[in-house]
């Protein structure tokens, strides 16, 4: 699972929830509505969650606040600690595995979730992710994914333009090298394995992806 980008994560993990609150400008249009999404993603699962890329806990304490089940896995040792440190206090354990390799639930989950950890795989893996999904998930159960996608190469062209013309070259780097999604691309993938889907723009670079297990 886009494994190649953990060293980021290393070095991320203590600036995270400063980040996702708008402090670094370069960023802070992609973390604009940010507690909305989370928030967003919150109400539409179920009650039982497999979460993926959980960072720092911030859509975990949500999920967790909301009465849910949940199973938390994130590859980063530093923000898995984080997380742990924060939510002390309710009976969670954040474990170790990504997208692709991680301990399954022993109770099994009817939704599987996750925000801005979608685009570390590239198109192969997506794929096999979610196939692996489709045989954990019962019918009817959905797959909730926050992520930045883009509607259409021109509409990723025009932002990786608008990016570069502001000076903002860690973001334009971060366009060009990471693996987002096109939403026609990724609709091909989910209805390949057997997801039927809506989508929700919550912002200019992050979209909600619902997509139940038909």
């Amino acid at each position: 699972m886009g494994l190649e980008f953990m060293p980021i994560f290393k070095d991320w993990a203590v600036s995270y929830d400063d980040e996702v609150e708008g402090h670094n400008p370069q960023y802070k249009d992609v973390f604009e509505g940010y507690w909305d999404i989370i928030t967003e993603i919150t109400n539409q699962s179920g009650n039982s969650i497999l979460e993926f890329g959980s960072g720092t806990g911030n859509l975990t304490e949500k999920l967790l606040q909301a009465g849910k089940k949940v199973y938390p896995i994130e590859p980063s040792q530093e923000m898995r600690a984080i997380a742990q440190e924060k939510l002390k206090d309710y009976q969670v354990e954040f474990l170790d595995g990504d997208m692709e390799k991680f301990p399954q639930p022993e109770n099994g989950v009817d939704t599987i979730v996750s925000n801005l950890v979608f685009h570390h795989l590239n198109a192969a893996e997506k794929n096999s992710a979610l196939a692996a999904y489709n045989k954990i998930l019962p019918s009817g159960g959905k797959i909730i994914f926050g992520d930045t996608m883009f509607f259409s190469q021109a509409s990723l062209d025009a932002i990786i333009e608008r990016e570069s013309s502001r000076g903002f070259e860690d973001l334009v780097e971060d366009l060009n090298r990471e693996y987002y999604p096109l939403i026609t691309d990724l609709e091909e993938i989910f209805r390949a394995n057997n997801f039927k889907t809506t989508y929700r723009q919550m912002n200019n670079y992050v979209w909600i992806v619902i997509a139940e297990k038909i």
